[in-house]
């Protein structure tokens, strides 16, 4: 075994970047954060991923993508107040 300097052994490896989520919907808030450009609440995306049923979060995450909205975080809660009425 040869001696290899610290900087190629940590050039080699791979960090993980999502090592904080444990979870399958933690994984899915973030995403939905990412998707939507609102990683300042990325916390919020996680708890609605928790508790609000994923077909109503995959329907509001597609109609607030494809419109032009410049505050797509108000948006998404806008259309998920509407949906979740229903």
């Amino acid at each position: 075994m040869s001696m290899q300097a610290l900087g190629n052994i940590l050039k080699n490896k791979t960090i993980d970047k999502n090592k904080y989520i444990s979870r399958e919907f933690q994984d899915y808030g973030v995403r939905l954060a990412e998707d939507l450009g609102d990683l300042a609440h990325k916390s919020l995306y996680i708890k609605l991923s928790k508790t609000v049923d994923r077909n109503i979060l995959e329907q509001c995450k597609r109609f607030v993508i494809d419109s032009n909205a410049n505050n797509r975080g108000a948006l998404f809660m806008w259309k998920m107040k509407q949906l979740r009425k229903k």
